[in-house]
């Protein structure tokens, strides 16, 4: 099948799948191809009515109308040069980050309180907006808030510093409160309808912080498969959306001590396994001497481990 006839084919050509079906699945925000070819069978059954076998033919049918079989190390290669890097306002932070903060995947800082993991949100989210030319991707963020931390005060003493538009920038910045995990995930979800149905240019999207509701929620050891189940969703729907439409997963992450460690820095991220697997880049952010900041990349899959030093100003992220 040709690309132009792929283009052509829309939801309601998809055997099976009457108008009323097409209509559930729309409102279910599986409004191209592209969203039921990466579905489940699990999940379109449950959103739609449908058996499962049939779910399976639609999902077969889209997968080889997007002819979404393999391809060559020089095509990844050439989707991979239109990924944006943002940056993050530090040329130090920018060096570790291989340009900047990538769009198309999930980047996790965590650290300790006052470590300026917010601090670096509030940055991305204006820097998000600037020209390419200036380390940005012309586009808006969405800032998923679960503890009451964005702060416009901090966009505008930002936007001051660059020299734009304070009430523009805020503007561009959707802003939601989330009060529990169930919230934290519907939220995350409803972002693929600001760019399919509001047709809104989301190039990041903050979550602030990622584990403090799933934290709270989920106590002691006879949640933990619960919850850890939970998050893997969570996560994935994050990621699958950041590869769909090409922008950045920006997530903060509280830490814990561990007890066992004898030597070295016993901080670590809370989340176990499922938060390091879903994050293609993880950054430790430390308090260094003279009050600079230190991040530290913990994991990448193509950068080489490294530390950055950079300041939180009253512009913002700078060098220190």
């Amino acid at each position: 099948m040709s690309k132009k006839d792929a283009k052509e084919i829309t939801i309601y050509d998809l055997p099976g799948v009457g108008a009323a079906t097409a209509e559930k699945l729309k409102e279910a925000g599986y409004e191209t191809l592209m969203a039921i070819a990466v579905a489940t069978p699990g999940e379109i059954t449950e959103l739609s009515g449908l058996g499962e076998a049939a779910a399976r033919k639609i999902i077969n049918f889209a997968r080889n109308s997007m002819n979404m079989g393999f391809e060559t190390g020089e095509d990844v290669m050439k989707r991979r040069e239109a990924l944006t890097k943002l940056s993050t306002g530090s040329k130090n932070m920018d060096t570790l980050f291989g340009g900047g903060v990538e769009t198309g995947s999930i980047t996790e800082c965590y650290g300790a309180f006052g470590s300026g993991k917010t601090s670096l949100a509030h940055q991305l989210a204006v820097n998000v907006q600037l020209p390419k030319e200036r380390g940005g991707a012309e586009g808006i963020a969405v800032w998923i808030d679960s503890e009451s931390t964005f702060r416009p005060e901090r966009i505008k003493q930002i936007c001051t510093d660059l020299g734009v538009d304070a009430l523009e920038t805020l503007r561009n910045i959707q802003v939601v409160r989330v009060f529990n995990s169930d919230h934290q995930m519907l939220v995350a979800e409803k972002v693929e309808e600001l760019i399919t149905k509001d047709k809104l240019p989301v190039k990041l999207v903050v979550v602030d912080s990622l584990m403090a509701h799933f934290r709270a929620e989920f106590v002691g050891r006879g949640t933990l498969a619960d919850r850890q189940q939970k998050l893997n969703k969570h996560m994935h729907v994050l990621m699958k959306m950041a590869d769909m439409y090409n922008f950045a997963v920006y997530v903060t992450n509280q830490v814990m001590a561990k007890p066992d460690t004898f030597f070295g820095d016993p901080t670590t991220a809370i989340g176990g396994n499922i938060v390091g697997h879903n994050s293609q880049t993880r950054v430790y952010l430390r308090r260094g001497k003279g009050g600079t900041r230190v991040a530290k990349l913990v994991d990448s899959p193509h950068l080489p481990d490294g530390e950055a030093v950079f300041q939180v100003t009253e512009g913002g992220i700078k060098d220190a």
